[in-house]
């Protein structure tokens, strides 16, 4: 079974389209390049006409492998130096879950259920 990271917070809406590319090229980049993930994906809203939320959710194989991208604990949120320009909230703490991996048309579905 995988476990699924989710990490969400408010953004000023305004810059949104810059957050989302800088948190591909960090965070996302990030999790490709640490051992034992198994993919991730970036969500938005508009919460108002100044805020946005943005969620990521990656998966990975252990929390040794998380560790390995987030420290110990591993629970705790990781930033990099330009997220401030962006955030309206910055939590401490992310949730796990234990999951099964994203289904799509290039897995079975068989393969994408939670044992």
């Amino acid at each position: 079974m995988a476990i699924l990271r989710e990490w969400r917070a408010e953004i000023r809406r305004p810059k949104k389209a810059a957050y989302v590319e800088y948190v591909r090229t960090t965070g996302m980049a990030g999790y490709r390049a640490t051992p034992g993930n198994l993919g991730a994906v970036i969500a938005v809203r508009d919460l108002d006409a100044d805020r946005s939320e943005i969620v990521t959710l990656s998966w990975w194989t252990s929390l040794d492998a998380i560790r390995a991208f987030a420290g110990d604990p591993p629970d705790q949120a990781r930033y990099y130096p330009a997220d401030d320009e962006y955030l309206l909230t910055r939590p401490a703490t992310v949730l796990h879950f234990d999951s099964s991996l994203p289904y799509s048309s290039e897995t079975s579905e068989e393969s994408a259920q939670i044992r």
